[in-house]
Order: structure tokens, then sequence, then C-alpha cells
């Protein structure tokens, strides 16, 4: 019963996280109506396959055809029998809340806990934990599917408190913690945010050390040390499988380093990304005052007409240009909102640099300055270039403007700190009066500069992009008087903002200088303070995440229930094994068109670097071709060169989707694909990837097959084939594929199947090697007489990885119980 008096307070406070966040989403949620995301919707049509293959076996398939002529299902849902625990335990944690205010709520949730762990008041921690979790960036991207992004974040606060616990002696609790949300964070299957916050913990860690050192504890130092290490390791071990695989596959992924030697080299990295690809979107120097003025850059990549209080300056004549035109006039490629923390919490960090004290306070600084530094990406590459090349994985990742994630988390926390510090000293302010005013002018006074004077600070309100694209379109003397109303359009959207984040700052100062003249009570001036800081974010993220947003639950799988006419026709087709092209669309770009065929296109943000490369070389003019000269021959492909499109037949594409007018399509019968499979007359050693790239425009693949000479061992000579010949595909499988063959004297055979490590082969049951041929296919050299081939996927690093991982499992669940147990017995004496 004791017990249970002692948490009423935290009772209380869990239960208003789960009221905001049913306040924020409501009435979608009473309705049952879901968020169409743009991410999560193209999920449904690339995990189509697997879903198939789990209804029909019982088991789930790590190969999927589906999209991209095939690629492993790892970084698609990745799901292993060894997590399942987990997944129950991630649904306890957000007391099985629906999914949208589930995500907000475990935001507040993980955010309370860690201040909770550095033993804040319950009512500070409850506002603490608002100013984190209504961040812009995490409702922005909750609204544009990125989910298991939000999650894993909402995981790091919580992980991060275990650390803390740890570090002030609790060693059981603590490591319990961090093991727990470091194997929650895993499954959750970011790796880029849990990546960027490792950075967070040694920064943190460091100022424990610098404490440890000062009290001359160096010794419990190292030991805390020690458990976190211990602990980390537990919640990696039991993610193992996802972990490994992940690696493995990153080595052949768009996040590898590509074999190929380009001709600007400077723009490759030793393994990972191309520099240019990491650095796309890079937050803009001038950007960064986002995080206290919303509109800085005018916030989304949205129609600039849509916004009503910004059109009421625009000249009449321009309504239509202005339907065309972005809200955001930054220079990244395109966004859906910029990164706010609350224009009162950044008053509140600037004055916790001044009166927060210790080393903690240099460390949540430093992380900050880190964090915004590496965001500019591409507009500060001396930095940048030093990470890319020198530490460790920071070349696997892209979108650097994403690692702004630790600022909104280093921010709050020492924003809150110094709220505390008020709290507990009122005459804090008195005593720091220059610091004071410091930090308001840093941050009151420049909105209001900004708000009175915003071409002081930003020259122009045009984006580089832009302005090149309506030179070009618009006459210079009709061009000048369209700039001149468009920046007084911008101006207007950015001033507004700094209005208002002017006048939030000067509310959240009036109401910490009451306090400290004794005018407010210490609760009263927490409730205002929250419910300042609510409104202004609450405000700000009704912009990125709102009602209208939210559909029928049958409406985010309305592009899959019924398959269009064209689709009806090709799936007349009962072939087993075959690809579809789809023309009417952005190819590589969606995943409706692998909900019902096996696509040749398709969206993931890690395809397989080689099809990539392929894509870039071949693939993409291939398609142009075809388009025009499909469209010259009436859509009759008996009058299409057979030899236009090599590469497309080589992996048996079928049927090619072309667009018709009215928003209708019609599918092509692809009469000169290649088949599942085929014998070749040559086969043409090279030395390097650029010769076997460059290769394919001079061969015919029916014929010919290009070979790294790598794969000579397996691949070997070529025999004469016999018109007699055959190869047919029986059996189809995502991850089985059984083949019939019959040769005369044996030979080289190519299938149209992408070659990937982990396919084992056999002939007639036997395993042989198989090598790569025509850069993304796979060869096998085949002897003479009837044989069954059979490929398949089910690699033997997945039971080794599920093994350890339920042994961490286990070690994970003895520890709570121990937990549990020293806890009982504590209380009992």
């Amino acid at each position: 019963m004791n017990l249970f008096k002692k948490l009423i307070p935290d009772i209380v406070a869990v239960v208003l996280f789960a009221v905001i966040s049913f306040a924020y989403f409501f009435p979608a949620v009473t309705e049952g109506r879901v968020l169409a995301q743009d991410d999560a919707v193209a999920g449904i049509g690339a995990g189509q396959e697997q879903k198939e293959y789990m209804e029909k076996t019982g088991e789930r398939t790590r190969w999927t055809n589906a999209i991209f002529g095939g690629m492993p299902t790892y970084q698609m849902a990745p799901s292993y029998d060894s997590t399942k625990v987990l997944g129950f335990v991630q649904k306890l944690y957000g007391l099985f809340l629906p999914s949208c205010t589930w995500y907000v709520f475990i935001m507040l949730l993980g955010f309370y806990i860690l201040l909770r762990a550095f033993n804040f008041k319950v009512w500070l921690s409850a506002l603490g934990a608002i100013i984190w979790a209504f961040s812009s960036y995490f409702f922005i991207i909750i609204a544009a599917g990125h989910i298991w992004k939000f999650v894993t974040l909402a995981y790091i606060p919580p992980t991060i408190a275990g650390m803390v616990l740890v570090y002030r002696g609790k060693y059981l609790a603590g490591g319990f913690l961090t093991a727990l949300f470091v194997a929650l964070q895993i499954l959750s299957n970011h790796p880029q945010m849990s990546y960027y916050f490792l950075f967070v913990m040694l920064f943190m860690a460091v100022a424990y050390g610098v404490m440890a050192y000062r009290d001359n504890k160096l010794k419990e130092f190292v030991k805390a040390s020690g458990v976190l290490v211990l602990a980390g390791l537990i919640g990696v071990c039991v993610n193992i499988s996802n972990l490994y695989h992940t690696y493995q596959y990153s080595k052949e992924s768009m996040r590898g380093k590509s074999e190929l030697v380009k001709e600007n080299s400077a723009n490759q990295t030793d393994s990972g990304l191309e520099r240019d690809y990491i650095t796309q979107w890079s937050y803009g120097i001038g950007e960064t005052f986002s995080l206290l003025v919303p509109n800085v850059k005018g916030g989304a990549s949205v129609p600039l007409a849509a916004n009503e209080d910004a059109m009421k300056k625009a000249n009449p004549m321009y309504r239509g240009l202005y339907s065309q035109l972005g809200q955001y006039w930054g220079e990244q490629p395109g966004t859906s909102g910029p990164v706010y923390v609350g224009a009162f919490v950044v008053f509140l960090f600037i004055l916790g640099c001044f009166i927060v004290k210790g080393p903690m306070k240099w460390a949540l600084l430093a992380g900050t300055v880190f964090s915004i530094v590496l965001s500019w990406g591409k507009n500060f590459m001396g930095v940048t270039d030093f990470f890319i090349d020198y530490v460790p994985m920071y070349n696997k990742f892209r979108a650097v403007s994403s690692i702004l994630v630790i600022a909104e988390f280093t921010i709050p926390l020492l924003a809150i700190m110094a709220l505390k510090e008020i709290l507990d000293r009122p005459n804090v302010i008195k005593e720091n009066a220059k610091a004071f005013y410091t930090s308001l002018a840093l941050t009151g006074g420049l909105s209001l500069l900004f708000a009175v004077a915003p071409h002081v600070f930003f020259s122009s309100y045009v984006s580089t992009m832009e302005m090149s694209a309506l030179q070009n379109a618009i006459p210079q003397e009709q061009l000048v008087p369209i700039l001149t109303n468009l920046e007084e359009v911008r101006v207007s959207i950015f001033t507004s903002d700094a209005w208002r984040s002017f006048i939030i700052i000067m509310i959240g100062v009036a109401l910490v200088y009451a306090y400290s003249v004794g005018k407010l009570k210490v609760r009263a001036t927490v409730v205002l303070i929250t419910v300042l800081c609510l409104v202004d974010m609450w405000g700000v993220n009704k912009r990125y995440l709102y009602d209208e947003q939210f559909v029928a639950k049958d409406t985010k799988m309305k592009p899959y229930m019924q398959p269009s006419e064209t689709d009806k026709e090709i799936l007349k087709d009962k072939t087993l094994d075959y690809r579809v092209l789809n023309l009417a669309v952005n190819t590589f770009n969606e995943n409706n068109t692998a909900y019902w065929h096996k696509s040749i296109g398709g969206y993931h943000a890690a395809k397989l670097r080689r099809y990539q490369e392929m894509i870039e070389e071949h693939i993409q003019g291939e398609m142009s071709g075809v388009f025009s000269k499909l469209s010259e021959a009436g859509g009759d492909m008996n009058k299409v060169d057979s030899n236009a499109f090599p590469v497309l037949n080589m992996l048996n594409t079928r049927y090619f989707i072309l667009p018709l007018q009215g928003g209708k399509t019609a599918p092509v019968f692809n009469p000169y694909a290649y088949g599942n499979a085929w014998f070749v007359d040559n086969v043409e050693y090279v030395d390097n990837a650029n010769e076997e790239i460059e290769a394919l425009h001079n061969i015919n693949p029916l014929h010919n097959a290009v070979v790294d000479r790598r794969f000579e061992a397996q691949v070997k000579n070529v025999q004469a084939p016999d018109s007699l010949d055959y190869i047919v595909l029986k059996e189809y499988q995502p991850n089985d594929l059984k083949y019939e063959v019959s040769s005369k004297n044996g030979g080289v055979v190519v299938f149209s199947e992408i070659y990937y490590p982990g396919w084992i082969s056999t002939i007639d049951g036997e395993e042989v090697e198989h090598g790569r041929a025509d850069y993304i296919l796979r060869a096998m050299n085949v002897p003479a007489g009837k044989h069954v081939i059979e490929f398949k996927f089910d690699p033997k690093s997945l039971h080794v990885t599920e093994t350890i991982a339920y042994i961490a499992l286990a070690l994970l669940a003895l520890c709570a119980i121990v937990v549990i147990v020293i806890e009982s017995r504590k209380r009992k004496s």
C-alpha cells in the first residue's frame, strides 16, 4: 500500500500522457481512422509476397522478388521468432494504446523516465517530457510514415535513463533498463538514430567521468561503465539476428562501397554512400534558426497558394504560379517541415548555459553544437568530410539533416535543468541578471529583429533552384515584379512566426520572473509554463500532422483492394515467374505495382547496390527507349527491335505497363523476354566491375555472358549448346526455385535471378557453387544430361543468431527477476 501511495503521482503523470496523446489525435482515434502515410502504404506493396508466403506456409521468407527484381527482406519490416517476447513488451509499455496515440505516449513516457532517473520531481519531469515529445520533427516523421525512426527515438531517453541510474550507483536496475531499451531500440530497426545517440551517450559518459575524477570515484566509474557495456551487449544480442543480417546486407546494398571506379572519384567514400547522396539533405546554416522560429524558411514544401494568410499579400495575377511554387524556400531538395523545439525552450536552454553548473551542462552543450554543425552537411564540408572519411559508420547514413535529433534531445534536457535551477533557487535570476537578459536578447530580441527587419538577416527569399527555374521560364522584364511580390509573400510567412516566437518568449520570461519575485507559486509556475509550451508546440505540429490526413481504414488499402484492368490482364498469365515494368508511374519510387506483380522497379531506401548501378547505367536508358519506340510503333511489339532493351529482356520483363489518357493504362506483352534461364554460347571474363557493366552495352546477353574473373572457377568453360537443350522453371517460391534442365553437352546457364551471397544451389540434391554473370544475375556450369537444379535461400547464420538471441533473452529475464527480488527485499527490510 505504501508503494502504491508513493507511485500515485507517477501514475497520474502516465494517465496525463495518455490523455494528451488521445487529445492530439481526436476525433480520428475515436472514429477508428488511420493515417495515410506514404512510407507505410509503400510497405504494403513491397511486403505482399512475404505476407502471402507466410499465410501459405506459416514461415517467413527472407527473400522477395516483388521489387527491384529480387532482394533480401532483412530491411523490409524484419521479424524474427526470437523477438516475439520483445514485441509483447513493446505493446505492454505502450499500454496497448491505438497506433498514433501509442507513438506520442511512448515518446512522452521515455523522457519522463529519464528525468525521474535524474531525480527530477514528478511535475517537472512531466513538463520536460512534453517539451521533448512535442518537438516538431517527431510529428512530421509520423505524418511521413517514418514510424520505426520515431519509435527508435522514443526508446532512446529511457536507454539513457538506465545509463544515468548506473552512474548513480544503481547497477542492477540501471543495467536492466539499459539492456531492455537497447533491445527495444534495435527491434525498432532504425540504426541511424541509434548510431547518432551513441555520440550523446559518449558526451554524457565523459561528463560522468569528469565528475568521478573530481570526487575521487574513478573505480566506481569504471565499474559502472563495465555494467553499461555488458547491458548493451545483452540488448544487442537479443537482436543479433537482425543486426548481423543487416550488417551483411549493408555490404551489398547502396550503403556499402561500390566496386565501380567513377570519374568523380572524390565523391566516393571508402566503404559507404557517395558524398553527394549522404549530404543531399543538408540543413542550411540560416535554416538552423527554425529551432527558434519555425517558418524561418517557410516550413514545408507544400504549394505556396495553400497558405491563405500569405496569399493576402499575393498579387492575384500570380496565384497560378504560386500554386506551383513551394512554401519552403531553403536549399534542401524538399522538406516535410522544420525542426522546431519551442521558442521558450530555446530561451531556457540558453539561460541554462549560464546558470546550470557541472560537466553535464558542457556535455549537453557540446552535443547541441555537434548536432547543428553536422546537420549542415554540404554547407560545412570540412567537418562533414572528416566524419565521412574517419568516423566509423558515419558514411553509411544519408540525410545528415536528421542528426538534429540530438539537438532536439539536448536542448529540452538542458532547458528543464535550467528551469529546475530557477525553481530550486528563485534568487538565481537576480544573481545572474546579466545572463538572464543576455538569454532574452539572444532569443526574444532576435525574434523581434527577425520580425521588424527580416531583410537584415536574409537577403533572399527564393532558393537557388527556384531562381534558376524561374529565370529559364520567365522573361527578365516579367520576372522582376514576380520576384518582388514573391518575396513580400514569403517575408510575411517568416515575420508572422517571428512575432509568434517573440510573444511566446515574453510570456514565458514573465512567468519565471514573476516566480522569482514571489508573485507565483512553484506549482502554478510549472502548470502555466506547461500550458504555454504545449499550446506553442501543439500549434506548430498541427501544421504538419492534422485530422484531415486520417482516413477510413479501408482507404489505406484502397490502392491494392482491386486490381486494375491492366493488372487483371497481366494476371491471366500463369507463368510461374516473370517481371513487370510499369512505365505509367515513377518506376523507382512506388510499390503499388509490387502488390500484384514482380516489379522491375520499387521503392526502398537501401536497395542492392549493383541493381542501383544497373538502373543508372542501363535500365533507365532502356526504359526511355522502350517508351519512345513503343509509341512510334503504336504499341505493336513486333515492330520494335528486340535488341533495343537487352538488360530488360535478361531480367525477364514479360510485360510493360504504358500510360494512356485519362489516367488509364495498358499492358504490352514483351515476346523478347529471355525467360527464367538460358544456355549461353560464350562467356567473356573481365577483370573488374567497370569492364563488366560496360560490356553489357556491346553484347547480346541471350548468347553471351559477362563474368567477373573471380567467378571463373564456378562458371568454367562453355560447351556448345545443342538445339534440343532446355531449362524450365518447375517450382517457384520466393526463397526456393526448382528447374528441370536437359542438355547434350552441358554448359553455362544464366538464371534471370538476382545474385546475392547466401543462396545455396544444388544439382540433383548435391550442393554446387554458382557465380555471378551480367553484373547482377546468377550463372552455373551444368553437366550433360537431365538434372534438377535448385536455388534455396535459408542462410545458416539465421539459426546460429537465433540461438544467441534466445540466450540473451534468458539473461534479460533473469536480470529482471533479480531486480524485482532485491527491490522487494529492500522494501521489506
